[in-house]
C-alpha cells in the first residue's frame, strides 16, 4: 500500500494517537444515557484488560439466551447500547445482554484489537477476556449454553469474526456489521490494506483460517453479515469475503439460495441440508460506515441515531435478534395463533420466496410449538455434507409457514 493512500485514509480522522484499529473516531450519542448496563468486576484473570458491562431484565426467561455485543472504535458499551437498542430488545424478549468495553490503555481510540496476534488467539488477550465474561454470565444467570450469540460493529465486527473463529463451540450464531473476515491481518499494514482494498482470497483459504483457529470440528455457528454499499471506511468487499469464509466452513455453494428485498435492502440467504438458514447477507443501499437503524413492522424504534449509528430504514438489531431466534416466545399459544393454511392454488412463487425469507424462524418455531417454555434449545447439529435438495427445502418452508399441508 502506498504512503499516499495511507495518508489519504488517515486524513479523514480529526486526531489519532497511533493506529486506531478500524478508522472510527467519534463518540456515541449521550454515552450511558438511557442504558441499564451495569459494570461487573471479578469475572476472571482478564488478560485483555477489558471492562465488562451487562444487563439482565427482570422478566428474564428461564435458561435465557445471551447476546454479546461489541462496540466500534470511539464508542462505549453503554453508548452503543443506547444507540442500537439492544437492552430494549433484551427487556422485550427476556434474554441476557453482555457488552464488553475497550479501554484507552489498550487502544488509544478504544478499538478492539482485532488485528493483534496477542489478542485474537484462543486463551489469550482480549478474546480470552470476552470468553471469561461469557462464563460469568452463564454462571450468574443460568444461561442456556446452546443459545449464546455475538454481534459487533466495525472493530467490534472484526472482533466478532475473531470470537466465532477461535471459540466456535461457544456460539450458536453471530452477526458482523461493517467488519472484516477472520485472520486476514496480523499487523497494522495488513489491517489497513484489508480495510481499504479488501483483497479477494480463495474460499478454501478463508475457510481454512477458521478451521485451524481451534480444534473444533463442528457444528459451526450461523452467521449474518451486514454492510453499507457506500462504506468508505471498511471496503464493502469485506462483506463478500466474510460470506465466502463462512460458506466454505459450512460447505455451502457460493450462489445464494434465495435473494429477497427487506425494507428496501437486499438480503441473500443460504441454508443447510436440514433447511435451516446458516448464512445470510444484507447489503444496505447507499449507507456509509455504521450500524443501520430503522423501525420494525409494528413501527417500534430500537436505538437512536448518532456517530456511526445511521437511520437506514431497517433495524439491524431487531433483524439480527430475529436471525438468532430471540424475537419469539415459544409457548402453547403459538399453534392457536397460527394463520390458516392457504389453498394450493394460492401458493405462488412470490409466496414461496416470502416463506423462505423466514425459513429459519418458522422451522425452529413450529418444530417446538408443543414444547414447554422451560425446555432448552438443543445444540445445533453439524450440517450434513450432502447435496442440497432445493425442492424439499421449499416444501419444508411452505409447510412450516402453514402454506402447505
Amino acid at each position: 500500500m502506498s504512503l499516499a493512500n495511507n495518508v489519504e485514509f488517515l486524513r479523514h480522522f480529526p486526531r489519532l494517537n497511533g493506529f486506531n484499529g478500524l478508522g472510527i473516531y467519534g463518540r456515541s450519542p449521550s454515552p450511558g444515557a438511557s442504558s441499564p448496563l451495569a459494570e461487573i468486576d471479578g469475572f476472571g484473570t482478564n488478560p485483555g484488560a477489558l471492562k465488562m458491562f451487562a444487563f439482565a431484565p427482570e422478566a428474564l426467561q428461564r435458561a435465557p439466551a445471551l447476546v454479546v455485543v461489541l462496540h466500534g472504535c470511539g464508542q462505549t458499551a453503554p453508548g452503543y447500547d443506547f444507540g442500537t437498542g439492544w437492552s430494549t430488545l433484551a427487556k422485550r424478549y427476556g434474554f441476557a445482554l453482555l457488552m464488553p468495553e475497550q479501554q484507552g490503555a489498550n487502544n488509544a481510540n478504544t478499538c478492539f484489537n482485532w488485528f493483534n496476534p496477542g489478542d485474537v488467539a484462543r486463551g489469550r488477550g482480549e478474546a480470552a477476556s470476552i470468553r471469561q465474561m461469557i462464563a460469568r454470565m452463564v454462571a450468574d444467570h443460568k444461561v442456556d449454553a446452546g443459545r449464546i450469540y455475538i454481534t459487533g460493529l466495525s472493530a467490534g465486527g472484526a472482533m466478532t469474526s475473531v470470537m466465532l473463529a477461535v471459540y466456535p463451540e461457544v456460539f450458536a450464531g453471530g452477526a458482523i456489521i461493517a467488519g472484516l473476515p477472520f485472520g486476514i491481518a496480523s499487523n497494522v499494514r495488513e489491517a489497513l490494506g484489508g480495510m481499504m482494498q479488501s483483497t479477494s482470497r480463495p474460499a478454501d483459504q478463508l475457510g481454512g483460517l477458521v478451521r485451524t483457529a481451534s480444534k473444533h470440528k463442528g457444528p459451526w455457528p450461523k452467521v449474518s453479515v451486514w454492510h453499507g454499499s457506500a462504506d468508505r471506511t471498511v471496503n464493502p468487499g469485506n462483506a463478500n469475503e466474510i460470506v465466502k469464509q463462512w460458506l466454505d466452513v459450512h460447505g455451502l455453494p457460493s450462489v445464494p439460495m434465495s435473494a429477497v428485498d427487506v425494507d428496501g435492502h437486499q438480503r441473500e440467504v443460504w441454508w443447510n441440508a436440514d433447511g435451516e438458514t446458516v448464512v445470510e447477507s444484507y447489503t444496505i443501499t447507499d449507507m456509509a460506515h455504521g450500524t443501520p437503524l430503522g423501525l420494525v413492522g409494528n413501527d417500534e424504534p430500537y436505538g437512536a441515531e448518532g456517530a456511526f449509528l445511521i437511520e437506514a430504514g431497517i433495524s439491524s438489531s431487531y433483524h439480527i435478534a430475529n436471525f438468532f431466534g430471540l424475537t419469539q416466545r415459544i409457548s402453547q399459544a403459538v399453534e392457536a395463533a397460527a394463520p390458516a393454511p392457504l389453498a394450493a392454488s394460492q401458493v405462488t412463487p412470490s409466496v414461496a420466496t416470502a416463506s423462505l425469507q423466514s425459513l429459519d424462524v418458522a422451522a425452529r418455531l413450529w418444530s417446538r410449538a408443543n414444547k414447554p417454555v422451560s425446555q432448552t434449545e438443543p445444540v445445533p447439529r453439524e450440517p450434513k455434507r450432502r447435496g442440497i435438495d432445493v425442492g424439499a427445502a421449499v416444501t419444508r418452508a411452505l409447510t412450516a409457514a402453514g402454506l402447505m399441508k
